[in-house]
């Protein structure tokens, strides 16, 4: 199962993977949570892949390592080498992934996590490991993992979460990180003692992927408080370094240009732009198409064709860029061009199927 970012057909972005064990049972929850915190700007947009399992039996054989006194575990190794050999290069190929790959699970696909986790040659480099069955095997993980954390062969970020039930081995688990752990390893355990092992997978897959994007969440207020647009910008920047990365997402692209009005330093906005061109040349176009619209609204409508006129090349694939224009053209009486880009517009946005809000927003 596969879900894909809004606007994924607007560009030839390349986006981040997020993986998910037992999708039969939790691929629907996870691909609309990843789109909403996407769409409010939470998250930097991920492509959702759903790996689901054949049922009971087959959910407990594939997550779990062997077990010499059950012979009902004991595959975890062939769905690691289903999902390295198989499932990767397929999504790979027929999708515009980078090199980031999270993988998922809660219950026995929380420990699977964990154990691709500890394999030398994973092709994942992130790990979100919602409510884990260390129960599994006496409770051998802690023991498995000392080694690891001890000889910092653990580099990649780990989500661990915990409801309120007992014997999971979860304690013993974070006791492990909490002795052994490197400080370079980014890692994080929460408790959520109002949930219960079956209530929790969504709210701790909630705050597992925020933890792969800490502060991405950002509005003009915030703005307002760092300071000036260099010390926006620079905020940005360190950005960058985070496991997924950042771009200007539509949100923060509309709320910059709210940020930028409301603090009187629009007047600079070709010096910003420059700036943005140089640090975030992937967003230089819609950030463009956010301040644009900000001129036509406060009728410098000159100022926005400048804008529109200095991207012109990459922003007619862009329905924004048409809305603009038309605004533009309305406001010197050129009814004529003003309908022919609306249109553009309108059938931009459904050519690459835009959600209907953002069709609605564009009429």
């Amino acid at each position: 199962m596969v879900s894909l970012p809004e606007r994924y057909l607007l560009t030839e972005r390349q986006y981040p993977s997020l993986f998910v064990i037992d999708a039969d049972f939790q691929f629907q929850h996870v691909s609309a949570v990843v789109k909403n915190l996407t769409r409010m700007g939470k998250i930097p947009p991920m492509i959702v892949v759903g790996v689901a399992n054949q049922g009971s039996d087959d959910y407990l054989k594939t997550t779990t390592w062997p077990d010499s006194k059950d012979q009902a575990f004991g595959d975890a190794n062939k769905l690691q080498q289903y999902l390295t050999d198989e499932l990767l290069p397929l999504i790979d190929s027929t999708y515009r992934t980078n090199q980031q790959k999270a993988l998922s699970g809660y219950s026995l696909g929380g420990i699977f996590t964990l154990y691709s986790m500890m394999q030398a040659d994973t092709p994942f480099n992130a790990f979100l490991a919602m409510s884990p069955s260390a129960w599994f095997d006496n409770k051998s993980l802690p023991n498995k993992l000392t080694p690891l954390l001890k000889q910092n062969k653990l580099s990649a970020p780990v989500f661990i979460s915990l409801a309120n039930e007992e014997d999971m081995g979860v304690d013993e688990l974070v006791q492990v990180f909490e002795s052994f752990a490197k400080p370079a390893l980014k890692w994080q355990f929460k408790h959520f003692p109002n949930e219960n092992h079956f209530t929790t997978a969504l709210p701790a897959l909630y705050d597992g992927l925020q933890f792969l994007a800490p502060n991405y969440a950002i509005d003009g207020t915030d703005m307002l408080a760092i300071g000036d647009y260099r010390q926006v910008l620079a905020h940005f920047k360190k950005q960058q370094q985070q496991w997924a990365g950042f771009q200007f997402e539509w949100l923060h692209g509309y709320q910059f240009n709210k940020y930028l009005f409301w603090s009187k330093q629009i007047r600079q906005v070709d010096e910003i732009l420059v700036d943005i061109q140089k640090d975030f040349p992937e967003s230089f176009t819609m950030v463009s198409i956010h301040l644009a619209n900000g001129f036509n609204k406060k009728k410098d409508h000159a100022k926005a064709l400048q804008l529109l006129n200095n991207i012109k090349t990459e922003g007619e694939s862009y329905p924004g860029w048409h809305k603009q224009m038309s605004v533009y053209y309305s406001s010197i009486n050129r009814q004529d061009l003003a309908e022919k880009h609306q249109k553009l517009a309108i059938k931009l946005a459904k050519k690459n199927q835009f959600a209907s809000w953002e069709v609605w927003e564009l009429m």
